[in-house]
């Protein structure tokens, strides 16, 4: 959710694309061998499960460990890249995999939440190539067919040395604090509620919304903005009003529990190439009382022909 500092990738192109996947540090979740048929027999949540575990053993036996056999157990040969850095395909992913292993052996990917819905995980992290320095905000958006992760888009945003709220761009503030998504049987709910409240507020540009969908302690992580609704309302605002052409296309949502992700497009004006957005929601008792994160300029090249979206 703009407005924020421009993004400047000011990492070297290998340790952005390190990036391409997020990151894993959540406790591993036994992945079954599995068919789609056999699946099916676990149930939805244990296929869930399953797929968010898988994303963390690829994720950390490639970056943390250079270990490329997990790729070709669990990704798809034909992986679709978003990542503008990075072509398509399992072999390159492996091979990028290795190099930042070998350049960044103590590189740290610390998952802060990690969400699935139907055939989508989505990964929140902090990802540290060198010890000591703030890293990088990524979210990452992966495609499951078939049991194999079959697609992949991410957004990262460089960690700011201070923000206007006082809280950091992962920690989870409000109560209770945990980086687990809550039950699932509110999904639903609470997935219909962020998107009619993203569509009024920022597609429409309507600040009432606030009002209407946001809880009095809405706890602010976008470093650009001040916490709270009338921090929301003066960001947002001037935001709105610098940007009167602004157009925002949602690309996909995803929720799982307390927690909503929203992928989406957003371009101030007609031919920029604008910024590729995630906003992730948590929601509680029917109000929106949380907000990370993370903007990236769309670049004018890219080394895959299938955009960032």
């Amino acid at each position: 959710m703009p407005p924020t500092t421009p993004v400047r990738r000011t990492l070297a192109a290998l340790v952005a694309s390190a990036a391409l996947l997020g990151a894993a540090a959540v406790p591993a979740v036994a992945a079954p061998h599995a068919t789609p048929s056999a699946q099916a027999a676990y149930g939805d949540s244990a296929r869930l499960a399953y797929q968010k575990a898988v994303t963390v053993r690829v994720l950390k036996g490639v970056f943390e460990r250079g270990d490329t056999e997990v790729v070709d157990r669990f990704v798809r040969p034909d992986y679709i890249q978003h990542n503008p850095l990075a072509p398509d395909g399992a072999e390159t992913l492996k091979n990028l995999g290795t190099a930042v292993h070998q350049q960044f052996p103590d590189a740290e990917y610390r998952v802060q939440r990690v969400i699935s819905e139907g055939d989508l995980v989505l990964v929140h992290s902090n990802v540290v190539m060198t010890p000591g320095t703030r890293g990088t905000a990524v979210f990452d958006i992966f495609r499951f067919q078939g049991g194999r992760i079959a697609e992949h888009w991410d957004v990262g945003q460089n960690v700011p040395d201070t923000t206007a709220n006082g809280n950091d761009m992962f920690s989870t503030v409000s109560w209770p604090r945990t980086s687990r998504p809550g039950p699932g049987l509110l999904t639903a709910c609470n997935k219909k509620l962020v998107v009619a409240a993203f569509d009024q507020l920022i597609v429409k540009k309507d600040l009432s919304a606030l009002d209407r969908y946001w809880g009095p302690g809405y706890e602010q992580h976008n470093p650009a903005i001040a916490n709270g609704v009338s921090g929301a309302k003066a960001g947002l605002g001037a935001y709105f009003k610098a940007a009167p052409q602004l157009r925002v296309e949602p690309k996909r949502v995803i929720a799982e529990g307390d927690l909503v992700a929203v992928h989406s497009h957003y371009i101030p004006a007609p031919g920029e190439r604008g910024q590729a957005v995630v906003d992730l929601f948590r929601v509680q008792g029917g109000r929106i009382v949380e907000h990370w994160d993370v903007i990236q300029d769309v670049p004018a090249t890219s080394a895959n022909d299938n955009t960032m979206f």
